[in-house]
């Protein structure tokens, strides 16, 4: 067994403390990219074409709605929920940077409290649950605004896109690898 290997089963604690680390910045890293409020990468709402595009980081407008014929009615109404969701989710983004500074502090300490950074990882966890929440109940009240044909071209759009962008992203794999 190599002295890399060796280590893990040597230093149990501090073996369990290094992956509890990379646990808590990984739960971090999916929290913030899965963020709605366009803070995050590829959960980003504010994309430019298609279902996530919008003002307010709004789902559902712009393009979107012009590639369904949606009533000015419609066009309102979805705004409106979706800026109504964006209010709702701004009032939380104080509390999200403070769960940040907490775990740059805590993993600035001499001594890394495994049990604190599991209660810390636990409180990012609902407080993004609460933002899903809040934006899939957007999507649902949207969703009753426009007609199953609408939703179904839409539908139809957002999966010409993400072939697209999975064409592009396999393109985009084959010009960086380094050829041997």
């Amino acid at each position: 067994m190599n002295t890399a290997a060796n280590w893990w089963f040597r230093r149990p604690l501090q073996a369990a403390l290094v992956v509890a680390v990379l646990a808590v910045a990984a739960g971090a890293a999916q929290v913030a990219q899965a963020m709605p409020d366009g803070h995050g990468g590829h959960g980003s709402m504010r994309g430019g074409h298609g279902m996530m595009e919008g003002s307010h980081g709004g789902m559902l407008t712009g393009r979107a709605l012009d590639s369904v014929n949606a009533t000015p009615e419609q066009r309102s109404r979805i705004q409106a929920i979706f800026k109504a969701a964006h209010d709702d989710m701004a009032k939380q983004r104080d509390s999200h940077r403070a769960l940040r500074e907490q775990a740059m502090a805590l993993f600035t300490q001499p001594t890394v409290d495994a049990r604190a950074a599991e209660a810390l990882r636990q409180q990012q966890l609902a407080q993004h649950d609460v933002r899903s929440k809040r934006m899939m109940q957007a999507m649902l009240d949207a969703s009753a605004v426009l007609s199953p044909e609408q939703r179904k071209q839409l539908a139809e759009r957002v999966a010409q896109r993400r072939g697209m962008m999975e064409r592009h992203r396999a393109e985009r794999d084959t010009l960086e690898r380094p050829s041997r």
